[in-house]
């Protein structure tokens, strides 16, 4: 027989306790056995009954286990490539403090709703780069997380192309069923404004891969914030950038994934999280353990009945 726990102070302190109590207990007893020469049997089986019972409960709190039991323990889990547009438009700040400032923020809380799960961050404009590759590690994805700028990349324009391939090309390198290529994710975040041409989605979708979009920032749009001020287009005008949600929910609606969206009112990410959580995890792992369960209520049912059992053996005492 194991036991969960050893024999602490507060079992030490009930054990004290109960054998002071009864000794005064059982010495009344003697005293008046002694003076009225009652017979004491009856106190003696009650003494026995309760010493019993509070053994029995002080063996449950320690928690006993034994027979072996086989458990199959199962490691389930889904691969997520994160794109994050890094283009110039991201440091609009129609959405506060600034739409990449945002999404850096609202990724963690991601990171931490899929911790279980194997995440990789790709940056990208009109090219895509390779920031984390998947990884199990939420402390090393969040430092490239915060390390996320839009001097990371060249800022000539954005193209959702080079990093749909990228993330499709790295989540379909193993060799894995159709069935576990469900399980695999991608999301892209970005604020629409796709200047490549035409986005190929259609490996994505033959493949089952998930895709799921995220637009950030608003109808009304903003101007963009450089070192040497706001940004200007070749006529010297401000440029204002503003969320094309169309080229967002069109790749999304290709693949059979979904759009969501960040602006000034509304925030979809936790919809979004739900989204993936919906999505079954692939089976990584399966593994055969013994086990012991934890055997506390056959202790304490025999403790109750012998509680009852005390109740109902009644004693006669006599008062001078």
């Amino acid at each position: 027989m194991n036991w969960a726990y050893s024999i602490d102070t507060f079992e030490i302190i009930l054990l004290v306790l109960f054998a002071l109590f009864y000794l005064l207990y059982v010495i009344r007893l003697a005293r008046i056995k002694a003076k009225l020469n009652i017979p004491i049997s009856k106190w003696l089986i009650k003494f026995s009954i309760r010493s019993l019972y509070v053994a029995l409960i002080i063996a449950a709190l320690l928690g006993p286990s034994f027979g072996e039991t086989k458990r199959e323990i199962k490691s389930v889990g889904k691969d997520i490539f994160v794109c994050v547009d890094l283009s110039e438009s991201m440091n609009a700040f129609d959405v506060q403090p600034t739409r990449l400032e945002k999404v850096k923020f609202e990724l963690k809380n991601i990171v931490e709703a899929f911790s279980s799960d194997r995440i990789g961050l790709i940056m990208f404009s009109n090219e895509a780069f390779m920031q984390c590759p998947l990884t199990y590690d939420n402390n090393a994805l969040n430092l490239f997380i915060q390390a996320l700028s839009t001097n990371l990349v060249p800022n000539s324009g954005t193209d959702f192309g080079p990093p749909l391939r990228m993330a499709l090309k790295k989540l379909t390198s193993e060799e894995s069923s159709v069935t576990q290529q469900k399980s695999k994710i991608i999301v892209l975040i970005s604020d629409g404004e796709d200047f490549g041409e035409e986005t190929e989605t259609e490996e994505i979708e033959s493949s089952g891969i998930k895709l799921f979009t995220l637009g950030v920032g608003t109808e009304r749009g903003s101007k963009i914030q450089t070192r040497r001020g706001f940004k200007k287009n070749n006529k010297g005008e401000e440029v204002v950038s503003r969320l094309n949600d169309r080229s967002l929910k069109k790749v999304a609606s290709d693949t059979g994934g979904k759009y969501f969206e960040i602006n000034a009112s509304r925030n979809d990410v936790e919809r979004l999280i739900n989204s993936i959580n919906d999505i079954e995890g692939e089976l990584r792992d399966a593994k055969q353990l013994d086990s012991k369960d934890n055997k506390y209520f056959y202790f304490l049912i025999l403790a109750l009945v012998l509680m009852l059992c005390d109740a109902m053996i009644g004693v006669k005492v006599i008062r001078i």
